[in-house]
């Protein structure tokens, strides 16, 4: 009887992926501080809520003003993906109960796409939960490291820390621009946020653009 041998490419994938993504929760770490929140409450917001996209929205929304409806809302918008990969993946995890919510905390971008580009469900769900866990250990580790250091240089003004935000969410969404119709989108979301930022509280215009989304997949 053959043992099939196990392929370390998944393994090497996974923490090179998990490590590299980690890392940029120091970002986070550093945006909660500057935007008001506590060590805690930014440290909490990586453990619980763990998309970053969603995070990045918290914590600029709220830190510009914005009524936590708002925050909340933009939130479950941008992490409404991870729904969608949950029913990519259900057939490959094949879980139930307790570890149906393990499997759904880590269900993100990176763990979705680790384990789809693997070509059997055996790798394909070894990537996903090394990948998943991967990244939930590195970022958060690195919430804690950045949100420590933003806290122990004070005015986070004078280092120009208040720019993380945007500039973190400039760095989410550009890897994803791979063609013209997605820049034409993301330019009409940016007008349209602009236009609507100084008559309208804060996290409305962000919420707002998903109609352009609408709109788009509707001719598509």
């Amino acid at each position: 009887m053959s043992i099939k041998p196990k392929n370390d490419a998944v393994e090497r994938t996974s923490l090179s992926v998990a490590f590299t993504v980690g890392l940029y929760g120091a970002a986070f770490g550093a945006a909660g501080v500057t935007a008001g929140f506590s060590v805690l409450q930014t440290c909490l917001l990586s453990l619980l809520l763990f998309s970053g996209a969603s995070q990045f929205a918290v914590v600029g929304i709220m830190g510009a003003g914005g009524s936590a409806l708002s925050a909340i809302a933009t939130a479950t918008l941008l992490g409404f993906r991870n729904a969608l990969y949950g029913l990519q993946l259900a057939p490959i995890l094949k879980v139930t109960g307790i570890k149906r919510i393990i499997a759904s905390q880590i269900t993100i971008d990176e763990s979705t796409a680790v384990s789809t580009l693997q070509s059997n469900d055996s790798d394909r769900k070894r990537a996903f939960y090394l990948t998943g866990f991967g990244v939930y250990i590195f970022w958060n580790l690195f919430t804690l490291l950045g949100a420590l250091g933003a806290s122990a240089i004070g005015d986070p003004s004078v280092w120009g820390l208040d720019a993380a935000v945007p500039a973190a969410f400039c760095g989410l969404v550009w890897p994803r621009l791979k063609d013209k119709r997605l820049f034409l989108i993301s330019a009409s979301a940016i007008g349209l946020a602009l236009l609507l930022t100084p008559i309208t509280p804060a996290g409305i215009p962000i919420i707002t653009t998903v109609i352009l989304a609408i709109v788009f997949g509707w001719k598509k």
